[in-house]
């Protein structure tokens, strides 16, 4: 069965789009936080996108296509929808937020998140493009024993996309809940259905271009309500400073850091999740393969690092912006200066104060569209890892026709969304925010070390490469659920047996130390079995 008479079923996001417009409108005359503004962009990034996919489709027939675009998406192309990859909503929202609430500490996130892409070009890209065709595993399988390091770096993917895509669709149920007033159970099958109509039909080219999209429509955004926002200032940012000063409860301490209370060994781990995480990050390494040579490759992170970097940027403008306009403003603001509906609500504040329903309903849509894109990417980073590296290349050992392989994507995206959907159901209440981070730490303690050493250390065995994995993995897991995230905040002890969140300091040393060691015990294991078989040879 061809992609073109599959394609009409990708519209099996209509449906619940027609759901979701009723319970929208039910939700906005409810009381809900959805306006006609939002609704009609909400609709609006849907159709736009569903015909990206089927533009998409019709140029998917191969593995290539499927996978990596083609190899023809170009450097610009791709590090617009790196930057896609690099900011979402919870930068949008999350980082104002934390920039309204505690000021000088969120430069910590907006640093940490810029200097990511950078490594990433400095340590892996451009061999990652000369070595690699769709996978990391397939980087490390140049080196290292295929089915082996394909099965475990399958597992760390999938390990990384699940917890990210929890955090991501809780996010998104709360979000649109929150926003348009949809019901979380709907809410979550809209972007299940969406998230599994751009993969399964759309693969790396859909994916591509909803970032794009998303990318070009957050920046667009971030840019307008900045201007904005300076021009309600007369353009002067010290006195827009002085103001958010004036009404923050800090004062001028809040221009200080503050390093979140936890300690330098805590702020530096967390630099390190933020800095190296992105260099493990599946989805994110998968771009490297979208496009043609290395030198593409290089501009992809040059553009993606400018985009990141200015949206970031835009993010402190935005984030003051909203503590001098809206903060201690009794609309916004509680009595105790809490921002109304949580403290991810600044950006949506702010958008509404300076420019009403139309403008809040616009930044609401792009927020939605974030979430769509990001969920996309890793939805496809999930799909590829079963469907390429478990069945084609460890199970079948490349004896398998593309067209099976592409057949088992599809399945293996209809699989990874429904779960998605149950999970973020299973996990509505719980307090979820430390699994993007626990994603980050288990690229750092995983993935990276493994990328690291197979391309600068020619001692890595396969045995050292997957010990190291492993236990980088597991610390980074079990390490978590003993620290502040876990043991305090969802299981309610008093004080974590790990106080260091995340725990990138501790698991990610281990990891590379582990593969290091074992690596270096298994060879001299085998050069005594060599010594030890010459001998009796000549004897």
């Amino acid at each position: 069965m061809t992609i073109d008479k599959l394609f009409p079923t990708a519209f099996l996001a209509l449906p619940a789009l027609l759901c979701a417009g009723p319970a929208m409108a039910a939700g906005a005359a409810g009381g809900g936080g959805s306006n006609a503004t939002a609704i009609s962009m909400f609709v609006a990034i849907v159709l736009v996108t569903l015909c990206i996919t089927a533009w998409a489709a019709r140029r998917t027939k191969s593995t290539s296509d499927f996978y990596a675009a083609g190899g023809h998406i170009s450097g610009f192309q791709n590090g617009v929808a790196l930057t896609g990859d690099m900011v979402s909503a919870g930068a949008l929202l999350g980082l104002a937020g934390l920039v309204f609430a505690s000021g000088f500490d969120g430069l910590v996130f907006a640093v940490g998140y810029s200097t990511g892409l950078p490594l990433v070009v400095f340590l892996v890209a451009e061999r990652l493009r000369k070595l690699g065709r769709f996978t990391v595993a397939d980087v490390l399988s140049t080196r290292l024993e295929e089915r082996s390091i394909r099965i475990f770096t399958a597992f760390a993917t999938l390990v990384i996309v699940i917890f990210y895509l929890i955090a991501q669709m809780v996010g998104a149920g709360q979000l649109i809940r929150l926003l348009f007033g949809l019901d979380y159970i709907y809410a979550q099958i809209l972007v299940g259905a969406l998230m599994i109509c751009y993969v399964m039909f759309g693969g790396m080219m859909a994916t591509t271009w909803v970032q794009i999209i998303k990318a070009l429509l957050l920046i667009g955004a971030a840019v307008f309500i900045a201007i904005a926002v300076l021009a309600h200032f007369g353009f002067s940012y010290n006195d827009m400073v002085a103001r958010a000063v004036s009404v923050h409860p800090r004062g001028e301490a809040m221009m200080l850091p503050k390093v979140f209370s936890g300690g330098p060994l805590q702020t530096i781990s967390l630099g390190l999740t933020l800095m190296l995480g992105t260099a493990g990050l599946p989805h994110v390494l998968m771009r490297f393969f979208t496009v043609p040579d290395t030198r593409a490759a290089r501009l992809s992170v040059f553009w993606g690092t400018l985009g990141v970097s200015g949206f970031f940027a835009l993010i402190f403008v935005i984030g003051f912006g909203a503590l001098a306009i809206i903060g201690g403003d009794p609309a916004y603001v509680d009595a105790n200066g809490a921002l109304r509906g949580g403290g991810n609500m600044a950006t949506i504040h702010l958008a509404h104060a300076i420019g009403g329903d139309p403008l809040m309903g616009f930044v609401s849509a792009v927020a939605f569209a974030t979430i769509l894109a990001v969920v996309a990417g890793l939805t496809l980073a999930g799909a590829s890892a079963v469907s390429h590296d478990l069945y084609a290349r460890a199970l079948c050992r490349g004896a398998v026709s593309e067209a099976r392989e592409i057949r088992v994507s599809r399945i293996a995206t209809l699989v990874l969304g429904v779960i998605s959907v149950l999970l973020g159901i299973v996990f509505q209440t719980q307090n979820v925010a430390y699994m993007i981070s626990l994603a980050y730490a288990i690229a750092c303690s995983s993935t990276l070390p493994l990328l690291i050493l197979t391309l600068y250390w020619s001692g890595l065995t396969t045995r050292g490469a997957i010990t190291g994995g492993a236990i980088g993995l597991t610390a980074a897991v079990a390490l978590t659920v003993l620290g502040p995230p876990v043991w305090v905040k969802v299981l309610g002890n008093a004080a974590p047996i790990f106080p260091i969140d995340p725990p990138t300091i501790v698991s990610m040393p281990l990891a590379f130390f582990t593969a290091w060691l074992v690596s270096v015990l298994d060879r001299r294991a085998r050069e005594g079995v060599g010594m030890g078989g010459g001998l009796e040879a000549a004897e």
